[in-house]
């Protein structure tokens, strides 16, 4: 194996857990012990949507969707450590995904053992199973197409033949490892895990074999870890739930009573800015039966990360490291240099992108603009969206009084490239555009700034009003051009249905 790749042979692992395997608990993993950590299942048609975005102020990369949620998010610190597990049923979208993340990732995995509905439904995860010759075209795409290993992980099949059969089949196509979850397809965690299977698999092929499922009845303290290792002739142990439970299983000292352990993952919660409820969600798993207790139920009610941190008495690590981040942040502000606009033809363009999370909510700079617009009586603004063919992104001409605005930079969706184009237009008329932390410049009113309608129907609602204000100004010149013939403008309510 080439230097610097990442070997499966004789490592423990931490498991892809839906809503546990995020940033924090992978961080926490390596942290106590743990060789390697794969990330949580992502599907292929949402990442490919997702757009790289090196984030400055926590310091990670983000794989960002085009309603601005984080799919992803990695830091430098597990950048050799951490596998990207995809949950696909197409070679060609695993194989963009795979590229996406390629340069971020120590290696990826498909999804092939997963027998829950959302993931099964669109032929992914356990589907896969039925279906050796998908299970061949999407690994050998993915071997020949990236450059770092590429891995699965299956469930075992009805009988030890077929299972065998699979697993060698798998090796053909150049993986450099397999996990076998010990469990058929229709069982769950409360069914004891089939170390015969594991173990005929690992003498059957060359490649590591992973074992997983012991968390049941195998893998409670750390060196239970190793029995369950030679208990299935495995090369690597992976584990779900019994780290989930208390990650500090990973340390070969012992583990570390809960209370620090939670502590420790909430720090990395605040640290790297993860979604609160996530961070709920995993801390009530880690809580386990206790979860009713006074603690849990303070973390329960918790809406925030800093609700939560006021739980375990970390709002003063809380208020420091927020604020850390925004001296970082206002840092890195005032030493960036502002797009100076370029006249591309009859067009003015700016580098420019649409982040939606400088924005409050309920605002948009197509708002602004649209409002702007009414206020100095021009034609409301009208978008021209192209769409370019090698990866589907957008980019939006904005016209107003006559004149074209375009951001040079291409958007991942229609909608947040008219927000860019707006964004060009109203820095070049020296416009606010509604960011926070902006003076109020008027534009907007109070009640929708404060989120007390929609800002999408507010949107439309001043486009319409838009309308009518041209449609009125056009009915008034009618009247003076027609007086002779003694002619009216409609009242409001038929002006509203024209």
């Amino acid at each position: 194996m080439a230097a610097g790749r990442l070997s499966f042979n004789n490592i423990t692992a931490l498991a892809p857990m839906v809503r546990v395997g995020t940033l924090p608990m992978r961080l926490l993993a390596l942290d106590y012990g743990a060789d390697v950590v794969y990330c949580e299942e992502l599907i292929d048609i949402k990442m490919a949507q997702c757009q790289r975005v090196v984030n400055d102020v926590l310091e990670t990369v983000d794989f960002v969707a085009p309603d601005d949620r984080v799919m992803f998010r990695t830091c430098e610190r597990e950048k050799g450590n951490v596998v990207f597990q995809m949950g696909t049923a197409d070679p060609d979208r695993a194989l963009a995904v795979a590229r996406l993340v390629e340069k971020d990732v120590a290696a990826v995995d498909v999804n092939m053992g997963c027998p829950k509905e959302y993931s099964t439904k669109g032929g992914m995860g356990a589907a896969l199973l039925s279906d050796p010759d998908k299970i061949e075209a999407i690994l050998r795409t993915l071997v020949t197409g990236v450059s770092i290993p590429v891995t699965c992980k299956i469930r075992i099949l009805p009988s030890l033949e077929e299972t065998v059969s699979l697993v060698r089949r798998i090796e053909r196509t150049g993986v450099a490892a397999v996990a076998v979850h010990g469990r058929f397809k229709d069982e769950r965690p409360r069914h004891p895990v089939h170390c015969d299977y594991i173990q005929a698999v690992a003498q059957a092929v060359s490649i590591p074999v992973i074992a997983n499922g012991g968390s049941l009845d195998h893998v409670k303290t750390n060196a239970d870890i190793e029995e369950f290792r030679k208990a299935t002739g495995a090369s690597s142990v992976m584990l779900a739930r019994a780290a989930m439970w208390n990650a500090s299983l990973f340390r070969s000292q012992g583990a570390l009573p809960l209370e620090k352990v939670m502590e420790d993952y909430l720090k990395y919660a605040i640290q790297y800015d993860n979604n609160a409820f996530n961070t709920k969600y995993c801390l009530c798993q880690m809580l386990r039966d206790k979860v009713e207790s006074p603690l849990g139920k303070q973390v329960q009610a918790a809406q925030t990360n800093a609700e939560i941190s006021e739980a375990y008495g970390l709002q003063e690590f809380y208020r420091q490291t927020r604020e850390q981040l925004q001296a970082r942040r206002d840092a890195l502000q005032s030493g960036s240099q502002p797009e100076r606009p370029v006249t591309d033809g009859d067009v003015t363009t700016m580098a420019v992108k649409f982040e939606r999370r400088e924005y409050p909510p309920q605002i948009t700079p197509k708002m602004f603009l649209l409002e702007w617009s009414r206020k100095e009586k021009v034609e409301q603004p009208q978008y021209e969206t192209v769409q370019r063919a090698q990866d589907r992104a957008f980019q939006s001409t904005v016209t107003v009084a006559q004149k074209k605005y375009r951001s040079s930079l291409w958007e991942k969706s229609k909608k947040f490239a008219e927000q860019a184009a707006a964004i060009v237009c109203l820095r070049v008329l020296g416009v606010p555009e509604g960011r926070i932390g902006e003076e109020d410049s008027g534009l907007v009113c109070k009640r929708k700034r404060e989120g007390k309608v929609n800002g999408a129907a507010e949107e439309e609602r001043s486009r319409k009003r838009h309308v009518n204000d041209v449609l009125q100004q056009t009915s008034e010149v009618a009247v003076v051009t027609n007086s002779d013939s003694h002619q009216e403008a409609p009242p409001p309510s038929q002006r509203e249905s024209l």
